[in-house]
């Protein structure tokens, strides 16, 4: 193999996060329309190489992907050891605006998965005007815890190893090898508590069932993709939030929670008829 450099380009960003300075990882490529894409809990913005790898994505959409504090190459803020990580709805939608605000994204379109595809409901019922499109992966208005979360935080098992032992069985059972293995990698690499302290977010605090019906597609397109393996935010959850609010919705055949890093030519597939309707809307 010849060496080469992907397009993809790296920097921190230096910013006031919820109140505290942070330096945010953010990694980009493409140029167009601006598309900010929102990893999964307890990962990183690694999910998203193979959009920031594909021309036909690159040609019309700078596709930006960021780390959220506490995940991948974003650190937690100084004082991190005083306190316990956990997301919440009001800060989780919050870091998305001043982070859009910080790059200067002029409505951008904004995609995100799992608990991302959740965030993609707050900010369509908050926030339609600071977007052109929203774009749920695996979005579901809520999911009941379905295994013990204390297992995710305990300094007698590896909690990397756990981590990924738990979603694993999330990755479509067709998913390319190669793709699977680094979509759990990810989830090894995760921060003592971190997934854990998402999942509050995506469990408890992110409930957002009693306001879907709300959500108006007419101030801002929404879009939702569903892999038919996904049973943490399930084929019927996500057709339920289409019937509730007319949004556009695809069940995606032979993809599960990670459409994105686990078969990202598969994906691909499904999401460029809905960038070139965001394009041309």
């Amino acid at each position: 193999m010849s060496p080469r450099f992907e397009p993809i380009t790296g920097r921190y960003l230096h910013l006031d996060l919820l109140g505290k300075p942070h330096r945010l990882y953010v990694e980009e490529a493409g140029a167009g329309i601006p598309l900010l894409c929102l990893h999964t809990a307890g990962s990183d913005a690694r999910q998203y190489r193979g959009l920031m790898n594909d021309p036909r994505v690159l040609k019309n959409f700078r596709v930006i992907a960021f780390d959220m504090p506490w995940h991948g190459k974003s650190s937690p803020p100084a004082g991190w050891q005083d306190g316990e990580y956990q997301l919440t709805s009001r800060d989780y939608v919050r870091m998305i605006l001043e982070v859009s605000d910080a790059l200067a994204l002029d409505r951008p379109v904004a995609i995100g998965c799992s608990i991302g595809g959740r965030i993609v409901l707050h900010l369509a019922h908050d926030h339609p005007e600071k977007f052109s499109a929203l774009i749920g992966l695996e979005s579901a208005a809520h999911t009941e815890a379905y295994y013990d979360l204390s297992w995710l935080n305990r300094p007698d098992v590896h909690g990397g190893m756990v981590c990924a032992g738990v979603v694993s069985g999330l990755v479509a059972p067709v998913a390319p090898i190669a793709e699977r293995w680094e979509t759990l990698w990810h989830y090894m690499q995760s921060g003592p508590g971190v997934f854990k302290g998402d999942l509050h977010f995506y469990m408890i605090d992110g409930d957002i069932r009693s306001r879907v019906g709300e959500i108006d597609i007419k101030r801002c397109p929404l879009f939702l993709l569903t892999g038919e393996y996904d049973y943490s935010c399930t084929a019927e959850a996500t057709l339920d939030i289409a019937k509730r609010t007319g949004a556009s919705a695809t069940i995606m055949k032979g993809l599960g929670h990670f459409p994105m890093s686990e078969d990202p030519e598969k994906f691909v597939s499904y999401l460029l008829p809905v960038l070139e309707k965001i394009r041309s809307q």
